[in-house]
């Protein structure tokens, strides 16, 4: 005995038709085609701002540990460049290395940089960043850039600026003219990795 089965007519009508699933497949490509580039750049941008904020994390807790303890703490690079990573550690005789002798005592190792990140100084930092015990150091300052392309030039919202004033305090170089490259000392950064940076 055969069963037939009477399904309701619009059951067999619903559905998409290749044209409708086509438009739906070129509207989701167009809106993928606008995203995906933003939210590449967002990724990029909060990459850069997550290892600035390292660094300037650093230098407030090397300079807080200075006035803390009463005696100086140094930030001394750990390769040939600061992008390969630093120690933040008390310096008694304040001669920027790291001596057992001396009862200097090591405070923090900080990790190298991604590998297509540079971080470089002033020549006053060329090696190593003293606090003194009051919280004052040599003024400079550090630019960071994401040098993923290999130019070593600053483009937009690929680079960063810390200034760190005679007193020790730290800002960040703004961008007055929303070129999204920082300014320092009036000027914007040219150079990646050539000091000093205007």
């Amino acid at each position: 005995m055969t069963m037939k089965h009477d399904f309701p007519k619009k059951y067999l009508t619903d559905g998409f038709t290749l044209i409708e699933l086509m438009v739906t497949i070129a509207v989701a490509g167009i809106l993928m085609g606008i995203g995906i580039p933003s939210f590449s750049q967002l990724i990029t941008s909060n990459r850069l701002t997550t290892n600035i904020n390292e660094l300037v994390t650093s230098l407030t807790f090397a300079r807080s540990e200075a006035i803390k303890r009463g005696q100086p703490v140094t930030l001394l690079k750990t390769g040939a460049e600061w992008e390969s990573g630093w120690t933040v550690f008390t310096d008694l005789n304040g001669n920027g290395v790291l001596d057992n002798g001396d009862n200097d005592i090591l405070l923090k190792n900080y990790a190298a940089l991604p590998s297509n990140y540079t971080l470089r100084s002033t020549p006053g930092y060329a090696n190593s960043l003293t606090y003194q015990a009051t919280g004052i150091s040599q003024n400079g300052s550090f630019v960071l850039c994401d040098n993923t392309d290999g130019n070593n030039a600053p483009e937009a919202n690929t680079a960063k600026v810390a200034i760190i004033n005679s007193v020790g305090r730290v800002r960040m170089g703004m961008d007055t003219d929303n070129d999204g490259i920082p300014e320092k000392d009036g000027g914007e950064i040219s150079s990646c990795t050539t000091s000093p940076f205007t």
